[in-house]
């Protein structure tokens, strides 16, 4: 089967392309990309490129290339489809299949319960317009400092104390009873009765990093109603453990700073949000997840988590330390001062004492290495070896050896262990770490491609909010003759709503050979000479060259014949307004 477009993209926001080909290769960190020996062709000196943020991999000797898809296709011998659902099945996502006996399109039931989730967020929005919602407002005003431009950025609602408000709402929407409750929205009692799961609290939507409504936390407004938040449940078209709240509206600042900062809840979220232009994202209070790394990691290498001061918020930062520098994060821990967390300080220091304290964060290793020698007593033996049997395992998770030889140096010197001793350990524990690089051949590319085109794939990869709009401008006859015609036009073609997305999506549309030319492109260190705008005048002056010379031809055959008719004195009118053309882009 054909999946679904949704599922796919889940697919790749879940597989971490480092990870991935981790599977299969030894990759070392090499400035701001990934290096191994290429498993597509025999090598002694490392010349195969994983590139984390833009999610593509290239070999500069055998030519392959693509993205996370594309590595396992060639790999593993399958096809674009079996090779989504081998990423699937290893990090866990649930795969749309038809039911046995059962003919329900999971295409069609995960795009109603977009829409569902669509209607709801509106729905509540309303509600918290509403004159009951007063209360409701004021909160958000007084007690959680927010704009009211920050609750609509966030699209801040209210589900009223009523039964089944929201059901009703659906129902008249035309969505089936059987849909509705799988959407989670509403609940089903013993005596079999349905009822809105959220009633009487203000509700926060949760989105994929997309922008598409798939989840809900209900916050209790009443001193005795319980749980204090109450979240959806997991659906076909929502995870807990892959989904990172407000992704979706920082994702360009994210890219733009090169780190991110982590928050556990809500309201933390929306006053560093409203602070302005800063690369935060929430936990929603739950324990980070190796696949909500593995999700943010598309987006920076950095993190700097911001935890509550609390013991448990403090145990929730280590945790996630390591995790995260196990999926290859450089990390930094903020503390920040007075007991306050994330939403208390910034209401009362502002943007500027936030970001002050960001500048006061602790790498990682010192965090981790003070935390666990606070709580032991490394003057005596047996704590001691406690302690180093601790961060061992933390020292054998780190990927980067040099950063696992600065760890070893300090936690030597905190269990006042012989560094040579340490490190010899920690390499050790590394070591069994690591698999064998399997073989296999592919062919190498062929073509050469003009320095516009190579203008307009390398930005579309690297910048492609700027450059999309610009390809799009090309016509058909711009075209003709490009050895990269096909690729340009499929670019041209891209539906997206976030220009951003469109590299990936390209990419699982192209050949092997396709995608090995565009990775290739890509993988340049530094853009090429023409940019976007020159490059597409560029390509128009060469068509007018090529008609230029068509209409060239044409009259030297005509005059070689003899011919002075009609036909000559329109050839002659159209080269010389294809002269006129061809003027001003040569100047």
């Amino acid at each position: 089967m054909k999946f679904p477009q949704p599922f796919i993209d889940e697919v790749r926001s879940a597989a971490d392309i480092v990870t991935v080909i981790s599977d299969y290769v030894s990759l070392r960190k090499a400035g701001t990309s990934y290096k191994g020996l290429c498993p597509f062709h025999g090598e002694k000196t490392p010349s195969f490129n994983v590139n984390r943020d833009r999610g593509f991999f290239h070999c500069f000797g055998c030519g392959v290339g693509g993205d996370v898809f594309k590595f396992i296709e060639l790999q593993e011998q399958l096809g674009f489809q079996d090779a989504v659902r081998h990423l699937a099945q290893r990090f866990g996502i649930p795969i749309p299949e038809m039911e046995s006996g059962d003919q329900r399109d999971s295409a069609a039931e995960r795009e109603s319960l977009l829409k569902i989730h669509e209607v709801a967020t509106g729905y509540f929005r309303e509600q918290l317009a509403s004159a009951p919602a007063a209360r409701i407002r004021e909160y958000l005003v007084k007690d959680r400092g927010l704009t009211d431009q920050t609750v609509d950025r966030l699209q801040l609602g209210y589900a009223p104390p009523g039964r089944d408000a929201l059901r009703q709402r659906l129902l008249k929407a035309g969505f089936a009873p059987g849909l509705i409750l799988a959407s989670g929205l509403v609940s089903r009692r013993d005596d079999g009765s349905e009822v809105d799961r959220f009633r009487n609290r203000l509700m926060v939507p949760i989105a994929r990093d997309s922008g598409s409504v798939v989840a809900f936390g209900g916050r209790a407004m009443e001193k005795d109603q319980v749980p204090k938040y109450l979240n959806s449940p997991e659906t076909p078209i929502y995870t807990k453990g892959r989904t990172l709240y407000g992704l979706n509206l920082t994702k360009a600042d994210i890219r733009k700073a090169g780190f991110t900062i982590l928050v556990e809840g809500y309201f933390d979220f929306a006053q560093v949000f409203q602070a302005g232009g800063l690369p935060v994202v929430a936990t929603c209070g739950t324990a980070l997840t190796q696949g909500q790394a593995q999700q943010l990691r598309r987006f920076a290498p950095k993190a700097v988590l911001c935890y509550d001061p609390d013991s448990a918020g403090q145990a929730a930062a280590e945790r996630s330390s390591e995790l995260l520098v196990a999926e290859g994060f450089d990390v930094n821990v903020v503390q920040l001062p007075g007991g306050d967390d994330p939403d208390t300080f910034v209401q009362k220091r502002g943007r500027e004492g936030f970001v002050e304290e960001l500048r006061r964060s602790k790498p990682y290793l010192d965090y981790l290495l003070d935390r666990a020698a606070a709580g032991h007593d490394l003057s005596r033996d047996e704590p001691r070896r406690e302690f180093l049997r601790k961060m061992l395992g933390v020292a054998a998770r780190i990927p980067d050896p040099a950063a696992r030889d600065q760890f070893a140096d300090r936690l030597a010197h905190k269990a006042r262990v012989t560094e040579e001793v340490v490190r010899a350990e920690i390499r050790k524990a590394a070591a069994a770490r690591k698999t064998d690089l399997p073989a296999a051949r592919v062919p190498t590319l062929s073509g050469q491609v003009r320095g516009a085109e190579r203008g307009l794939l390398w930005g579309l990869i690297h910048q492609p909010a700027e450059v999309l709009p610009w390809i799009r401008t090309l016509e058909d006859d711009d075209l003709e003759g490009l050895s990269s015609s096909e690729l340009l036009r499929m670019a041209r073609g891209l539906s997206v709503a976030d220009p951003s997305e469109a590299p990936n999506v390209l990419m699982e549309r192209l050949s092997t050979e396709e995608a090995q030319r565009l990775a290739a492109i890509a993988s340049e260190a530094s853009a090429p000479v023409l940019d976007a705008e020159s490059s597409v005048r560029s390509l128009k002056r060469l068509k007018h060259e090529r008609q230029l010379a068509a209409v060239q031809r044409e009259i030297d055959r005509l005059q070689e014949r003899g011919e002075r008719g009609d036909d000559l004195l329109a050839l002659l009118q159209r080269k010389l307004e294809l002269g006129r053309r061809l003027a001003p882009e040569n100047n």
